[in-house]
């Protein structure tokens, strides 16, 4: 199943993908050596490392529903994709309570309770990759119908439309 929203040939969920990912594990990591000790100000650097990565977030969850919407109902990959999905909008509450908290906090620093919601954040954005994993690589949804090991660029036009072209 070729994905609906692509740039320059190539879907554009997965690019979005990589940065809340990023970010919120750093987001957290930050939080912990804060905790243990480390620097004042990594609380303040953890904190706006999760305030990009729920941005960043939101716009890789309006991308993915673009494909979402046209998996196949009463299909595996739909029932993968709703579970994903599913995944990473309680990643996204989890870590949007976390910034809540922090907001109009006088520091910034997480603390244990905070550190301790941000890892099931993190357990579930485990799981939520694991799943997008399968969607992709298993289930070939957001692939192109023409991939394939010699598969032209993505910047030609698809085959048929080549064909279509030849034919004129």
């Amino acid at each position: 199943m070729e994905s609906r929203l692509k740039v320059l040939g190539h879907p554009v969920h997965p690019m979005l993908v990589m940065f809340p990912v990023a970010l919120l594990v750093t987001g957290t990591l930050l939080d912990v050596v804060d905790t243990v000790g480390g620097p004042d100000f990594l609380g303040e650097v953890a904190y706006w490392n999760i305030t990009i990565g729920l941005v960043g977030g939101l716009l890789a969850a309006a991308a993915g529903t673009f494909d979402l919407l046209a998996i196949p109902a009463g299909t595996r990959a739909k029932r993968v994709a709703l579970t994903h999905a599913a995944a990473n909008v309680a990643v996204i509450l989890l870590f949007a309570a976390v910034w809540v908290v922090r907001l109009n906090a006088e520091s910034r620093a997480a603390g244990g309770a905070l550190i301790a919601i941000e890892m099931v954040g993190l357990a579930l954005l485990g799981v939520s990759a694991w799943l997008g994993g399968e969607l992709v690589d298993r289930l070939g949804v957001g692939v192109d119908a023409d991939a394939g090991l010699d598969a032209p660029s993505s910047l030609r036009p698809p085959a048929a439309a080549q064909r279509i072209g030849e034919m004129r």
